[in-house]
């Protein structure tokens, strides 16, 4: 698939279908190698943040790969200690150093902390100017969402969370469906937690569709109406991944699973007190 057959329109943005995501991915030249396979078998969006740390692999790939600017959907975050006016300014210049670009198709702010409508208000200013293509937020809750939404001129157009078998968000999705904030799903696979490649369930409808059960969740969760960002370090892996959109689910597959859903985080919540204290502690007293 090209990159304009990989992208989409949901909520009136054009975002990608489906994009290769390097969280965790943290040594550098592990990182390179695995962003040039996925390069190499097609994927042409690629998902990045600061927090990351492999930004700069992330380039090193890019302009190893000789594939041309147009042709990529790169995206990157805006981390906590940088989440000001001021920060955002600094933080969105050394994205673009660290990637070798000079200018990006997707910029979100990485969590709902800090001063996020400073950031908004440089991360604005950066999309008139045509630095960054889109802005959008992450891990905004509804009622996060709601109120940024209102309160700037300049409305959100991508929010990505976590969307998987058994955390579908559903209402998050439907309130983003009618404000017109596009939904990109982080661990649409769950990172493999409770027993998602062996379940029942899911293997048995993998089965009637001779697909894996990577690829029925990936085609589900775009099914709910939303992107997917998606994360392998094998290169046949990512090929099955990237294959998911050929999968075609019935209404009696798609039933079932929407049956699994128990509306509960895989990771943890972040509208937990616990969780807020623990980032604010550890990234913003410096």
């Amino acid at each position: 698939m090209s990159l304009q057959e990989q992208l989409r329109t949901i909520n009136g943005v054009v975002i990608p279908t489906i994009a290769y995501g390097v969280y965790q991915v943290k040594d550098a030249a592990q990182c390179q190698k695995a962003v040039e396979d996925a390069l190499a078998v097609g994927y042409r969006a690629l998902d990045t943040a600061a927090s990351y740390g492999n930004e700069a692999a992330v380039g090193a790939a890019i302009k190893a790969s000789g594939i041309k600017r147009e042709e990529l959907f790169v995206t990157t975050k805006l981390w906590l200690e940088d989440a000001s006016e001021d920060g955002a300014k600094r933080a969105v210049a050394r994205s673009l150093e660290l990637l070798g670009l000079d200018y990006l198709d997707a910029y979100l702010i990485h969590q709902p902390i800090g001063d996020v409508f400073g950031a908004w208000r440089t991360m604005t200013a950066f999309h008139e100017q045509g630095v960054l293509r889109r802005i959008g937020v992450s891990n905004f809750a509804p009622d996060r969402l709601l109120d940024f939404w209102y309160h700037n001129r300049i409305k959100p157009m991508i929010n990505q969370i976590e969307i998987n078998p058994f955390c579908q968000n559903a209402e998050a999705i439907k309130i983003m469906g009618e404000i017109g904030v596009a939904p990109q799903a982080w661990a649409p696979l769950a990172e493999g937690k409770n027993g998602l490649f062996t379940h029942p369930v899911l293997s048995a409808i993998a089965q009637k569709h001779q697909a894996s059960v990577a690829q029925v969740v990936l085609r589900y969760v775009m099914a709910l109406g939303a992107g997917v960002v998606v994360k392998s370090v094998h290169a046949n892996r990512m090929q099955e991944n990237f294959n998911s959109t050929t999968v075609e689910l019935d209404a009696d597959d798609m039933a079932k699973i929407k049956a699994l859903d128990t509306k509960t985080s895989q990771f943890f919540s972040h509208r937990d007190p616990a969780i807020i204290r623990w980032m604010c502690e550890r990234h913003l007293q410096h």
